[in-house]
């Protein structure tokens, strides 16, 4: 079964073949790297840009504009603030036009924390992305979402930020999770999709045959039913509170837990309905937590749901620090980790009504 970057590769495969994406670009991202974390290897309209994210921002508008359904990776997310005019100009083009003009633009860059990667390589960008009105905005936790999200963002005809947890890219499917299609051995996808190191000149792909899959934006998964709490999270962050949630079920603690897969839409629907049953609601990510897009989430389960908590919802994100330090005590100290989280879940699960 593919881990997230092998389902992104097998993704913009697809892509490429059937859908009409005539680049895929940004640093490193063609040959013969393939990208800093292998996801574009193989890929049939890869090519590398300069060292620019404001170049590659501003190439991926003008291709949108003149129709050609492109990919830009920003390679790490931590650069693409420098590139935030241009970002806003892209997701305004639809709106401005009144609807005449569309841009099909898919913006790819790994996100977050949890590679030791220090002050210049751990920023999250989800936030920031929902501050920028006009986009679709996905973010993955598993590589089966992985590959349905992005294929949703590369047949939209407006821009999408597609925010990938470099915490999560090596991680593998779990059963029931693969991608028809792909091979069941690990060995074998990898023979078949992955460059060998060394001389790759002479080596392609052998594609396996996955169909399209297109989960939609605005459609969360419960990944763990429960009756005590309702937690919300997305990306990094996801798999650990579903860890936590399994934990306290031996305290008896029921925690729903449920992955939101896309920040913009988002299934308030869901939400909404699960934080009626259970009366408390956790919203967790790594972004920082001053203007963080749980604290929204909040804001809006306050004034919506305020008559049927049974308990004060709660935010556990990010410390509000310049950056995360290299030691690994200082990565751990300021992003949520399983201890935290089990934490925050089991308090706010024993407040009484």
């Amino acid at each position: 079964m593919s881990n997230m970057v092998q389902a992104i590769r097998m993704a913009l495969h697809v892509a490429e073949e059937r859908h009409g994406v005539t680049d895929i670009f940004g640093e490193d991202v063609g040959p013969p790297l393939g990208g800093a974390f292998t996801a574009t290897q193989g890929l049939k309209t890869a090519w590398n840009s300069p060292l620019d994210e404001r170049g590659i921002v501003g190439a991926s508008i003008g291709l949108g504009l003149a129709g050609c359904r492109n990919v830009a990776e920003i390679q790490f997310c931590d650069y693409a603030f420098n590139a935030i005019d241009l970002l806003k100009l892209g997701g305004m083009i639809h709106w401005s036009s009144n609807g005449d003009w569309n841009c099909p633009m898919t913006i790819m860059t790994p996100v977050g924390s949890g590679i030791r990667g220090s002050i210049y390589h751990s920023h999250s960008f989800d936030a920031t992305a929902t501050h920028i009105p006009g986009y679709k905005i996905a973010i993955p936790s598993t590589p089966k979402d992985a590959y349905g999200l992005l294929l949703s963002c590369v047949v939209d005809p407006n821009p999408c930020f597609f925010l990938v947890p470099k915490a999560l890219m090596r991680v593998r499917a779990q059963p029931g999770e693969e991608i028809p299609g792909e091979p069941g051995d690990d060995k074998a996808l990898s023979k078949l999709i992955d460059a060998p190191l060394g001389e790759r000149s002479q080596w392609k792909p052998q594609w396996p045959d996955t169909p399209d899959l297109f989960i939609p934006f605005g459609e969360a998964r419960t990944v763990r039913p429960g009756r005590d709490l309702t937690v919300v999270s997305y990306g990094r962050t996801l798999p650990l509170c579903a860890r936590a949630a399994e934990e306290l079920s031996r305290e008896e603690i029921e925690a729903e837990v449920i992955d939101l897969r896309s920040l913009h839409p988002y299934d308030w629907e869901r939400i909404a309905e699960s934080v009626r049953r259970t009366g408390r609601a956790l919203f967790v990510n790594e972004d920082t937590e001053i203007t963080n897009f749980g604290e929204h989430l909040l804001r809006r389960t306050v004034e919506e749901l305020f008559y049927e908590l049974i308990a004060p919802p709660r935010l556990l994100a990010g410390a509000h620090v310049p950056g995360i330090g290299l030691a690994d005590s200082l990565e751990m100290a300021s992003v949520p980790q399983l201890p935290s989280i089990t934490e925050a879940i089991r308090s706010l699960a024993r407040i009484e009504p």
